[in-house]
């Protein structure tokens, strides 16, 4: 009786934490406008905190067209992110405080590997890969919310 009760209390203690993994985010609509001024939605999850950020897509396996993540810092700098643990390929932009478009890079699943801005940014915004190419979207274009 003593095991079963065990068992069940840790069960129950572990149960939140097994479902914070694939928790969904706030989500904010977000606009791309390209270079000529046509615009393009983006159902953006918001990550504003440090947990909500390092967690990021982890372990999603299956993120739509049209949806994406947007990390949001307290100050410029240069931002690096990786893979690790997260199996959907995914393209992130970075961007500006004005939300202007600085880099945007393709990222493997699982990899280790940083990918760094190569200027000074305060958000990045990571789409299914191939998302920003399909759009015409490019470096240079404006993210607003």
């Amino acid at each position: 009786m003593k095991k079963i009760f065990f068992i069940l209390a840790a069960f129950i203690f572990l149960l939140p934490f097994a479902s914070c993994k694939s928790k969904k985010l706030p989500v904010q609509e977000l606009i791309i406008t390209r270079a000529d001024g046509t615009t393009i939605p983006v159902q953006a999850e918001i990550a504003k905190s440090e947990e909500e950020r390092n967690h990021g897509f982890m372990e999603r396996k299956n993120i739509p067209d049209g949806t994406g993540m947007l990390f949001i810092f307290d100050r410029d700098q240069i931002l690096s992110f990786w893979m690790k643990n997260t199996p959907h390929p995914l393209s992130i932009a970075y961007l500006d405080s004005k939300g202007k478009i600085r880099n945007i890079y393709d990222m493997t699943p699982f990899s280790l590997t940083p990918i760094k801005s190569t200027v000074s940014v305060r958000y990045a915004l990571e789409v299914p890969q191939g998302w920003f190419r399909e759009n015409n979207i490019n470096v240079g274009d404006v993210i607003s919310w």
